[in-house]
């Protein structure tokens, strides 16, 4: 009787954090800030006590986790309207280091050492902070570095080009499964395609893995390979 009940409120939990964080929207899932974070750790408490309470108790979870939804609704409206609450909750920027200069009570307030500092530098491929202007610690956790103008990577307005622009590939064939909608949407249709495909040595989708294409009409053909590959180079 108990794995039932675990099961029943188990697929409760799933539906409800779905719609918890559709309603929450994708900053829980991706850049977290400190209020991100806690609210992560209360969601997933509470939910872990709505799927496995045992005692028929389901109700008291599940209605602690719909005021809490709404509370962070609540404060998400607050804090998109007034910037002081928003930086009270959030947190604001701290610049640690700019012109030359090392800003210890900042890294102190911070909580990061010269260690933790010179690690996330290198994740942001800097290596050399004679080579950087500005960094700043974001609120939510990770480093933005602004390089010297002699140290960042050229651009195309750097020698007066102007490249035509870049748009997203759509994804027409995945594995071996055509995606007609897609194909629509980048004003092309089956049979432009099925022809493409025709003189890239393909007829048969099932070979396909996957195929893009271009607003220009370029298609790219990745084919589904069965071996694994052996070499090992990423240790």
């Amino acid at each position: 009787m108990n794995i039932i009940h675990v099961s029943i409120t188990s697929l409760v939990t799933i539906i409800v954090l779905f719609i918890t964080t559709k309603l929450l929207g994708y900053r829980q899932i991706s850049h977290m800030s400190m209020f991100d974070y806690i609210n992560s750790i209360t969601i997933g408490s509470i939910a872990a006590e709505l799927a496995t309470s045992l005692k028929g108790e389901w109700q008291t979870p599940l209605t602690a986790l719909i005021i809490f939804t709404v509370v962070n609704l609540l404060i998400d409206f607050a804090t998109n309207k007034s910037i002081k609450l928003r930086r009270w909750i959030n947190g604001k920027a701290l610049i640690l280091y700019d012109g030359g200069e090392l800003y210890y009570k900042n890294l102190k307030k911070a909580k990061i050492d010269l260690g933790e500092f010179f690690m996330q530098c290198r994740n942001q491929n800097c290596f050399d902070l004679q080579q950087v202007q500005t960094v700043i610690l974001e609120p939510n956790g990770k480093f933005s570095i602004l390089f010297l103008s002699h140290y960042r990577p050229m651009t195309p307005n750097d020698v007066k080009l102007k490249p035509s622009s870049e748009c997203v590939l759509a994804n027409v064939i995945m594995e071996g499964k055509l995606l007609k909608e897609n194909l629509y949407n980048i004003g092309r249709d089956e049979e432009w395609l099925m022809s493409v495909l025709r003189q890239k040595g393909y007829f048969d989708l099932s070979k396909i893995f996957l195929a893009t294409c271009s607003i220009q009409g370029e298609v790219v053909v990745y084919k589904k390979l069965n071996q694994e590959k052996q070499e090992d180079i990423l240790l």
